[in-house]
């Protein structure tokens, strides 16, 4: 899930990533309801953790739940979705679709 690389945005602002936390919010339900239809998931793993370098795009794109400030020493900052998902995991095994579907609060 990409964000561009909008260097006009403070860093308070690239850290409000709200369409991230739908996109995964809205995966999760739906893997939940696989799960529930018999498909065997045994993990679940969010691939872009840091903004990286992306062979095509160079810097251009930025991913994952943590923002990477390339303009004051690669500090790295938790995105919404960083504290999202961390609420997400210590829910512990709550499996329902409204909780994956509204839990943004």
């Amino acid at each position: 899930m990409p964000d561009s690389n909008n260097y006009s945005l403070s860093v308070d602002e690239a850290l409000n990533d709200g369409l991230r936390i739908k996109f995964y919010s809205l995966h999760l339900s739906y893997l939940l309801k696989a799960i529930k239809k018999g498909v065997d998931v045994t993990g679940y793993y969010i691939w872009a953790f840091l903004d990286n370098f992306e062979w095509m795009s160079g810097y251009t794109l930025r991913f994952g739940i943590t923002y990477v400030d390339y303009n004051n020493q690669l500090e790295r900052f938790p995105k919404l979705s960083a504290l999202w998902f961390k609420k997400f995991l210590q829910k512990g095994n709550q499996t329902n679709e409204y909780f994956l579907l509204y839990s943004e609060e």
